[in-house]
Formats: C-alpha cells, structure tokens, sequence
C-alpha cells in the first residue's frame, strides 16, 4: 500500500486535571510521515493523556492540535477513520471471538469488506490460529495483540500505541517492532513508551519530561 501524505501538529497544546496537577504544558512540535514518533516521559507526565488528546477523545485545555490527511485538516470527530488507538484500557467483548470482536468494530467503522479486514488484522499479530477462541480465554498478552489488531483494523493513516510492549513476550514484541515498521513505511505511528526497546523503534521523539523537555521535529 502506498505511502499517505499526513502531518500533525501541535501549538501551545495544554492540558490540566483540576486546578493544580498540569500534566501537559505548552507542548509544541510538528511531524510528517512516513516515520515513527516516540512519546516519552516519566509516569504521570501525559503520555496517554496526549495520545487521547491526538486522537479526539479528550480536549486539550489550552493550544492547539492538527491532523492533516492528504492536505486536508480534520476536525476531532472526524480523526477515527484516519486514526487507530491501542491503549491498555481497550477492552473487549468477552464472550465473543476475537474475530466477532474486529467484525463488529469493522462494521462500525463502515470498511466495505469486514471480515476480510479482521482476518488480515489477525494475521498480522499472529492470532489466525485463535481467531475463533473466546476473548475470555485469551492471555493478557493475547489481549494486547488483540488490541493492536483493532487498531490497525481500518488502516488508518496514523497509529497511536500507548505502551503497546505490554504483558508481550519476545515473540509478542516481535509483532510490535512489525506493526511499527509496517506504520512507519506507510504513515505515521506515535509510541507512548519508557522501554528502551521500544524507544529504539522511533528515531524522532516527542519528550514529556518536565524537567528536560526536548521535541525532535520532522
């Protein structure tokens, strides 16, 4: 598949809990893909809270935020469809198959061929084998694939993984450093991490330390 022309963008991007914890301040930088972004920073200093923030789910309190898709900007509510998001609080649907689970979210997503994108989401973590076993039966690390799954689900122009090396063993984050390279060939993918390893995946980074904030821009 070829290469989609995106760019996001941040200004002054903010964001606060209350009257006194800030867990985002003044944040700024720029990227345009194809490549792969680190977001890093101790904990609670906003790795997940910018991911949300990026993908529409939760507003900044002060700046700016912009995705752009072949030229054109769109506004929070439209992002989903250029959008994919693994985070830790995905959940499922645990009486379902893996593969009922993709299904529906491919319907909701309105993809023209929903089962064909689950099977190919599946194959691409290496569930095919338990594509029809109950969500209930999964490991945590099977859950975690699953969720990468469901990200990857509609092929979307940017990939926003937030600690996605979770509860993974050596083969789990082998299908990381995949879907990140694959992401990385074809649009953009951020990667909310303090693993090393997977730090090592991303050559631009986006630094949420308060204490030594850096932005690498495109």
């Amino acid at each position: 598949m070829s290469a989609t022309r995106v760019r996001v963008e941040a200004k002054g991007l903010s964001h606060r809990y209350g009257h006194r914890r800030t867990h985002i301040h003044e944040l700024a930088f720029a990227f345009d893909g194809p490549g792969a972004v680190a977001v890093t920073g101790p904990n609670g200093s906003g790795k997940s809270t910018l991911l949300r923030i990026m993908a529409g789910l939760l507003r900044a309190s002060a700046g700016t935020f912009e995705l752009q898709v072949e030229g054109v900007s769109l506004k929070p509510g439209a992002r989903r469809l250029a959008l994919g998001l693994a985070t830790p609080e995905l959940s499922f649907y645990e009486e379902f198959s893996a593969t009922e689970n993709l299904v529906f979210a491919a319907q909701a997503h309105g993809l023209a061929a929903p089962a064909a994108a689950a099977a190919a989401a599946l194959e691409r973590v290496g569930l095919s084998p338990r594509a029809n076993d109950l969500v209930a039966a999964y490991s945590s690390g099977m859950k975690q694939r699953l969720r990468l799954a469901f990200a990857m689900l509609h092929e979307p122009a940017v990939l926003l993984l937030d600690e996605p090396g979770s509860h993974l063993d050596d083969a789990g984050r082998a299908v990381v450093r995949s879907v990140v390279e694959h992401q990385a060939s074809r649009g953009l993918v951020f990667i909310a991490t303090n693993d090393p390893l997977e730090r090592a995946l991303a050559p631009r980074e986006v630094s949420l330390d308060p204490a030594a904030r850096e932005v690498t821009h495109a």
